[in-house]
């Protein structure tokens, strides 16, 4: 009777999952789904959520997830990511 005391992950870089979903697949579930159980409209929670899901597969499509917030740093206004250490992104040359 072999026993294994020690677990080796196959592959080192895989992302954790909650069930079948990443973490940022699964918020992207469940904020939805919890607004449409609050707002007792369970039906377009559930389609919100779907297609949130789908959309973060369809954004990601093989990147990182860092992917997304590097994506929204220079696309959206400073404040929406809330970094402190680093400089604005409409500064492109910085003198110094």
């Amino acid at each position: 009777m072999t026993v294994q005391r020690y677990i080796v992950p196959q592959h080192l870089d895989d992302p954790e999952l909650i069930g079948f979903w990443t973490l940022d697949e699964f918020l992207g579930l469940i904020v939805p789904f919890a607004w449409g159980i609050l707002s007792q409209h369970i039906l377009i929670g559930l389609l919100m959520s779907v297609l949130a899901w789908w959309g973060l597969r369809k954004l990601k499509a093989g990147r990182a997830v860092s992917w997304i917030v590097h994506t929204a740093y220079w696309h959206l206004p400073g404040a929406f990511i809330g970094l402190k250490a680093t400089p604005p992104s409409h500064i492109r040359i910085m003198a110094g």
